[in-house]
């Protein structure tokens, strides 16, 4: 169940919605059919960056699908600025997707050949750096009309093997932390499983003996 204060902020700011799953699972396209059969305007925060020559066809294939209509942001780092100009343009913003944005940001923080000599110290804090950068995306949203929504696509990492290299786990880790309080925070978390959504929000429970 939902504690009072969570209701109460709940029922005052916009609503998240938040859409996790594995690789393939249809996650992005099932985010933007709920984008799209709101009705309401909506504006598309896009953290891909080209990387590579399979990356940049991927978003050309994911810009060619969009509606004409709707406003895109292709921003990779500041998810703060895009999501204060994205609901300026759209009652319902569509993130696509944490799981990048957390990759772009963590590769800011360091050169990746000293992955290997982060300590479990060091990794606390890059983690606590992400999760803050998160809190500070929730404050933006906590400020929005009731009336905006903020669809947020990521991916469930934590169910396979434990990565055998630290940037994996620091990865993993921090990802894992960003999406429990992403899911906390919003009103319905679907999880996809072969293109199906089942919102485990509303199956959840307090645990008690």
């Amino acid at each position: 169940m939902l504690s009072e204060e969570s209701s109460r902020q709940a029922l005052s700011s916009a609503q998240i919605v938040l859409v996790l799953g594995g690789a393939r699972s249809g996650k992005s396209a099932f985010a933007e059919r709920l984008a799209s059969r709101s009705g309401k305007s909506v504006a598309y925060i896009a953290t891909a960056t080209a990387g590579d020559e399979d990356m940049h066809e991927r978003i050309k294939r994911h810009q060619a699908a969009r509606p004409a209509g709707w406003y895109t942001i292709e921003e990779p780092l500041d998810l703060v600025h895009a999501l204060r100009q994205g609901s300026a343009h759209g009652d319902v913003v569509l993130l696509d997707c944490m799981t990048l944005w957390l990759s772009n940001w963590l590769c800011m923080q360091r050169d990746e050949h000293e992955w290997e000599q982060v300590s479990p110290l060091q990794m606390n804090r890059y983690i606590n750096g992400a999760v803050a950068e998160i809190e500070a995306v929730l404050r933006v949203v906590a400020k929005l009309d009731q009336r905006k929504s903020l669809i947020i696509v990521t991916n469930e990492v934590g169910l396979g093997t434990v990565p055998a290299y630290a940037l994996g786990r620091l990865y993993r880790d921090a990802l894992g932390r960003v999406n429990q309080r992403l899911a906390s925070a919003a009103t319905r978390v679907y999880l996809m499983v072969a293109g199906l959504g089942v919102d485990i929000k509303r199956l959840h429970d307090e645990a008690s003996l």
